[in-house]
């Protein structure tokens, strides 16, 4: 009886604690359930209602009666494998993402080892100076980017003449257009990757470069065998972010060629945005998809190339 008495209290605190723990969850999801409404309303419905419709026939015409809309299964995506438009702009979506990503990753990462290395004095000029482009609006950075790539009176066509080049239509040749709009985008994002790659430059402990330079290892060995491998992190973020972002690039053909010429700079993203202007909602949509698989195939294959094999 009295082992039985003492042991009462311990199952009172226990049963006690078990209603403190329910009640802070209780809590805890009462504070969470405004942010789960509006998630639910307003980001999860909007989501798995645009991959139902992507199985429809949904068109403007049909807003004004959705009950007579009619499931098409995977018509939608076979018939987006057999346009020729969207190959063309899926072409264009992956020139401008494996040759821009690279490009930008070398110049932010050159730009990031120059400031924390080589440049000493004005390095917050230089700082603001390469980031400046990443706030500043894309129109008004087109707008800049046409006047210098301007075919009779553009800087660049100018600097050539001098040297004795005629140089080409950059926006309007179909050879050039998706160059130029690329050495646009890297320029414009070489700021943002630079901050990030300055701050993994500035992780790495000294003591490493000063063994390494112990060992008679030059300032190529340096950066191959120590800052490289422990960067990596640092760049898979990089390329995932920047990556994602290629992939839906969108602005620079809006703004600046509309997609010419011959849809050479037609994105997918922007192909997307004709088709919902069209009114084809389901096939919008339907491609819409085929981009999100995309994206996460681009990204699971960079965290296979980039991530730390420690």
């Amino acid at each position: 009886m009295a082992s039985a008495t003492a042991q009462r209290p311990a199952r009172t605190g226990g049963r006690r604690g078990a209603m403190g723990r329910r009640r802070e969850g209780v809590a805890g999801w009462g504070f969470a359930l405004p942010f789960l409404l509006v998630f639910a309303v307003f980001m999860a419905g909007p989501v798995l209602a645009s991959l139902a419709m992507s199985f429809t026939d949904l068109r403007s015409a049909d807003l004004r009666d959705p009950l007579g809309v009619n499931p098409v299964g995977l018509d939608n995506y076979v018939k987006l494998f057999g346009d020729d438009t969207f190959r063309q702009a899926a072409l264009n979506t992956a020139y401008f993402v494996l040759v821009g990503i690279p490009l930008t990753m070398i110049l932010g990462l050159a730009a990031a080892v120059g400031l924390d290395a080589g440049i000493t004095r004005f390095r917050t000029f230089f700082r603001v100076g390469y980031y400046l482009p990443v706030v500043t609006s894309i129109v008004a950075i087109a707008v800049v980017w046409r006047f210098v790539l301007e075919p009779d009176s553009g800087l660049v066509n100018t600097l050539l003449g001098y040297v004795g080049i005629d140089g080409p239509s950059w926006l309007t040749d179909p050879t050039t257009a998706m160059p130029a709009l690329i050495l646009m985008a890297a320029w414009r994002n070489l700021g943002y990757l630079m901050v990030i790659f300055l701050a993994g430059l500035q992780a790495i402990p000294r003591e490493l470069y000063e063994a390494a330079a112990m060992d008679g290892s030059g300032a190529w060995s340096r950066f191959r065998h120590v800052t490289l491998p422990l960067m990596r992190p640092t760049l898979l973020f990089g390329g995932v972010i920047t990556g994602i972002g290629y992939l839906q690039f969108f602005e620079e053909p809006f703004v600046m060629t509309q997609g010419g010429p011959l849809d050479r700079t037609l994105s997918v993203a922007f192909y997307i945005y004709n088709q919902f202007g069209f009114g084809n909602y389901s096939y919008a949509a339907a491609i819409s998809y085929v981009l999100f698989v995309a994206i996460l195939v681009l990204t699971l294959v960079q965290f296979r190339l980039l991530r730390s094999k420690t």
